[in-house]
């Protein structure tokens, strides 16, 4: 799991011998080993219990029809058997056939569809240079507008007119 090597184990030790000292080393060994030695143990009898639970279900019965089918259906699709009477090159034979005739139907619709795009953008080309060549219906020419009479300019001096408050 941890994927733990000798050399990352003699450098864990070198590491512990520094902190922890050299006297005190051996009961913490005796911990660890202890610690171990536990959770070995725990795990031992929680997979027996596991084991014993299954059993008194009926899944241990269960898994040994599930693994005789099996057996079943790998008696069934044994390659020995399913492919005594094939015959080499027949079926790839077949399949190259389909799929020839299917690939030149494929061509065929695609060409048929380029060429009717074609013929469209031809006739559209022909009927928008047909509208280009007709001569310019006589349109009427637009009245001339004919400037208003100028105002006079306001002289910049001139003094307001009696009557009025500025």
């Amino acid at each position: 799991m941890f994927g733990l090597g000798w050399a990352e184990i003699l450098v864990a030790a070198v590491v512990g011998l520094i902190v922890i000292g050299p006297k005190e080393l051996p009961g913490v060994f005796r911990k660890i080993g202890q610690f171990v030695g536990k959770a070995k143990t725990m795990a031992r009898d929680f997979s027996r219990a596991m084991n014993d639970a299954a059993d008194d279900a009926g899944v241990k019965d269960a898994m040994d029809s599930v693994n005789s089918l099996k057996d079943g259906v790998r008696s069934v699709s044994d390659p020995t058997t399913k492919w005594k009477d094939f015959v080499p090159g027949s079926e790839i034979g077949k399949l190259s056939e389909e799929r020839a005739e299917k690939a030149k139907k494929m061509h065929d619709a695609m060409a048929e569809r380029a060429q009717n795009r074609i013929g469209s953008e031809q006739v559209t080309r022909a009927v928008v240079a047909k509208k280009a060549q007709k001569p310019a219906a006589a349109k009427k020419p637009a009245p001339v507008k004919t400037p208003a009479t100028p105002k006079k300019p306001v002289a910049k001096n001139a003094a307001p007119k009696p009557g009025k408050n500025t």
